[in-house]
């Protein structure tokens, strides 16, 4: 009986039936238990560290041998990038502080003295890490527009960018919040760690295409990174000009805090 399913009776050839896609019968014994409790509670089951070995080796190869098919030993992407937000944010708001370090350079820089810009900007900085996840569909229609003759439809480039986002967040949790947490004391210089992000997301995204579109021209990679950059200048200007506005309309005061 071991080789029908119980589930619908028919006969199992491998290690799933083809009818129903039950596993087949196993006893349940120590190494299932602990199989299933990794499964669970962790919902790793080996595929989260295979993806992030890959991604740490060449997050462009494994997002496109992803795409074409090979699926099988990876996680789900939009999950993966999901967990390790989830990860990132734990580590930055209980173990480096982030809240606290951006608290403490607004109070003692004597910047802003805005709530609506302490929040502000405290939210961003604890959750940047969500706020990029949530953006993902917006960057897939903005990498959609600057690759879109190079042959991939704008679904692919939401599994895209959500592996961009997983090789974000895996540089901010094994170099930039050691970096952060070791100076901590110094609210600065903790803030320009967190902001050097910025200049060095241009290598990570040509990194990744390269290793996406490995038949494609360095030169000509560089020069469509370079136009999303413009794209992405011009929108965050515009972001900054609508919450200094905001910020003034609402704390009229603070305009009288520069000296």
């Amino acid at each position: 009986m071991e080789n029908n399913c119980l589930n619908c009776g028919q006969i199992i050839t491998g290690n799933y039936c083809s009818n129903c896609g039950q596993k087949k019968y196993r006893r349940i014994d120590r190494k299932y238990i602990i199989e299933e409790a990794q499964y669970s509670l962790l919902h790793t089951n080996k595929g989260f560290l295979y993806s992030v070995k890959n991604i740490l080796k060449n997050p462009g190869k494994t997002a496109r041998e992803f795409i074409d098919g090979n699926r099988v030993n990876h996680y789900k992407p939009i999950l993966l990038a999901f967990v390790l937000s989830g990860i990132s944010a734990f580590i930055a708001i209980k173990i480096v502080g982030l809240y606290k370090i951006m608290e403490e350079m607004t109070i003692n820089g004597n910047k802003v003295n805005s709530p609506f810009m302490h929040e502000y900007s405290s939210f961003i900085t604890s959750y940047n890490s969500f706020l990029a996840l949530l953006m993902i569909p917006f960057f897939a229609l903005l990498t959609k527009l600057v690759f879109y003759k190079w042959g991939h439809n704008y679904y692919e480039h939401v599994v895209m960018n959500a592996f961009i986002q997983s090789c974000y967040t895996i540089f901010y949790i094994i170099v930039l919040y050691p970096l952060i947490y070791l100076v901590k004391d110094d609210p600065s210089l903790a803030m320009t760690f967190t902001m050097s992000v910025f200049l060095i997301m241009p290598f990570i995204l040509i990194w990744f295409y390269k290793g996406f579109y490995q038949d494609r021209k360095l030169s000509s990679i560089i020069s469509r990174v370079a136009l999303m950059f413009l794209i992405l200048g011009v929108l965050y200007i515009g972001l900054i000009i609508a919450v200094v506005i905001i910020n003034l309309a609402l704390n009229p005061e603070a305009i009288q805090q520069v000296p």
